[in-house]
């Protein structure tokens, strides 16, 4: 299953890559308030599923642009191009996020960066690799001296001021904070040690669920706001290494 989620996340990573000359020519349409999709990313996330159910045609799917199909209890999550809007001013920062997931079970996970050409991999029990090359989470022990990743609850301003609460926590104390605005690839990032910590607010499923697991298979550790585990179902997420989570997560704590 990880050489099948490898290979669609290469399939569609080629595609989104070939596309980037023709950004001017992109039709853009808008789910919602600050929420864009192109043709590229229905494409992208065609050309996963097709490979997926070529491999095993009886997965069932939940995707970003298709939505959920099929009832099997294994389950392949994706996000065809995270980072969309990036993408559309040709910032160089979106990936394309694939996970496998049987039952309650995240088991296999690919962040794919057409970009820089990394390809983040994970299975359960069996570490994370980034081109085949093991990582693992920063080894900092405090948040003074954390550089972070966040993102901002740009779909749901009325959520602003809450936010900007959980940045003022943590602002007197790291030394830098960024926002790169692809949640995946900022998870994989944490998983890769590039990022001592990670948090933000009203994602959904196919933002976090490959990065989790990158995250979790690197020695680190993801949970929601609240403290607890359900971070695919609420949105939120709260990600880094083991020393460092629970300073961060009492910084950040919505409850």
């Amino acid at each position: 299953m990880l050489n099948i989620a490898i290979r669609a996340a290469r399939k569609a990573g080629d595609l989104i890559s070939r596309h980037m000359m023709d950004l001017h020519r992109l039709e853009v349409m808008t789910k919602g308030a600050n929420d864009f999709v192109t043709r590229v990313d229905e494409m992208a996330e065609e050309a996963i599923i097709e490979t997926i159910h070529a491999a095993y045609p009886d997965h069932s799917i939940l995707a970003e642009e298709s939505g959920a199909q099929g009832d099997s209890p294994y389950q392949w999550i994706i996000d065809p191009l995270d980072g969309t809007t990036n993408y559309l001013h040709g910032h160089p920062q979106f990936a394309v996020s694939i996970a496998v997931k049987h039952q309650s079970q995240l088991e296999h996970a690919v962040v794919y960066d057409p970009m820089r050409q990394e390809l983040f991999t994970a299975s359960r029990g069996s570490g994370t690799q980034l081109n085949n090359r093991r990582v693992r989470v920063s080894k900092l022990n405090r948040l003074d001296g954390a550089l972070l990743g966040t993102g901002f609850p740009i779909r749901r301003p009325d959520q602003l001021d809450k936010y900007l609460e959980t940045f003022k926590a943590v602002f007197p104390r790291a030394s830098g904070i960024r926002r790169a605005g692809a949640a995946s690839l900022d998870l994989a990032w944490v998983a890769a040690g590039r990022l001592d910590g990670f948090w933000e607010m009203h994602l959904q499923p196919w933002d976090i669920a490959a990065g989790a697991l990158l995250i979790q298979e690197a020695g680190g550790l993801v949970g929601d706001m609240q403290g607890g585990s359900q971070h695919l179902e609420k949105g939120s997420v709260v990600a880094a290494n083991p020393k460092l989570f629970k300073e961060l997560l009492k910084a950040v704590a919505i409850r």
